[in-house]
């Protein structure tokens, strides 16, 4: 499994590698019962802490996308296009929170803002 960390993030590692994780098994890259590197091969092999794994995995298993086997590992669980559909929400609806919550700082109202996703809705 290929990551692409980086410290000159504002996103912290624990999410950076969760998301970087998530996109991979929603994206079938790892499919239905893949093995994920152990908790601290993954630690080794970015050079973080393993606590900043776990928590990562953590929140994969929360999210329902791993599966962990006593004494196995950690597996990529099996995704119904609901769970993929509904991952994919959660996370728009993420990302589109941080940029309104920039949009206003930057001195945009409501109004303006709609208008741009309108603009950007009619362009695809």
């Amino acid at each position: 499994m290929i990551l692409h960390l980086t410290d000159f993030s504002s996103e912290p590692l624990h999410e950076q590698i969760s998301r970087q994780v998530r996109a991979q098994i929603l994206a079938g890259q790892l499919a239905d019962g893949d093995a994920l590197p152990s908790i601290r091969a993954l630690a080794r092999q970015e050079k973080v802490s393993v606590i900043t794994v776990q928590r990562a995995y953590d929140d994969l298993l929360r999210e329902g996308l791993l599966v962990s086997r006593r004494g196995k590992g950690f597996f990529a669980a099996p995704i119904s296009q609901d769970q993929k559909r509904n991952t994919a929400l959660e996370r728009l609806l993420e990302r589109l929170r941080t940029v309104v919550d920039e949009a206003r700082a930057e001195g945009l109202d409501n109004a303006q803002i709609r208008r741009v996703v309108d603009q950007i809705m009619e362009e695809k």
